[in-house]
């Protein structure tokens, strides 16, 4: 089945970053129910990971970005990379999720930067945040990769998190 409208995907050397896709579903709630969906709100319901590919197709409607379904060349989906903007969230986060076995190859770095490139050439030129739990440290040390810097650090209810900010477009060029 495809989408109702057109998300164009992205290439990289080793990446294909292209529209969520119905079948990404399994993939999706076997991630949830593993120890890396800990930084991302942890284990939820079938329903819950429903709506969040149902969410992730409707900001890509709404806000014309959004989360990235990553493959390999071989056609492995390998995680969700892409900017994100919630409601009640400061600014457009970058954000990532490698899925069990796939970290360690470079992935993130990778598609995240495809991923900013294309956001600032077609939506906007301002930096991104990412906004990491402060025990993820493998996400803190992808932000700094990433040339980002810590700016702050938010208590909240629902967990601690830093504000990475990432250079624009004119830094990166």
């Amino acid at each position: 089945m495809t989408l109702a409208f057109h998300i164009t995907g992205l290439e990289t050397p080793r990446l294909t970053l292209r529209e969520p896709r119905e079948a990404d579903f399994p993939v999706m709630l076997a991630f949830s129910k593993s120890p890396r969906a800990e930084f991302v709100g942890g284990a939820v319901g079938r329903k819950w990971i429903w709506r969040g590919l149902l969410a992730n197709i409707g900001h890509w409607a709404l806000r014309g970005y959004g989360f990235y379904s990553v493959e390999t060349r071989a056609g492995e989906f390998v995680g969700r990379i892409g900017v994100i903007f919630h409601d009640q969230w400061p600014e457009p986060e970058l954000a990532w999720s490698l899925f069990d076995g796939f970290e360690g190859n470079g992935y993130a770095t990778e598609a995240a930067t495809a991923a900013k490139a294309d956001y600032h050439a077609r939506i906007s030129p301002k930096p991104l945040i990412s906004m990491i739990d402060v025990e993820n440290a493998r996400s803190e040390a992808l932000a700094l990769r990433l040339g980002a810097t810590r700016e702050k650090t938010e208590v909240d209810p629902e967990g601690d998190y830093h504000i990475y900010r990432h250079p624009g477009p004119e830094v990166c060029a």
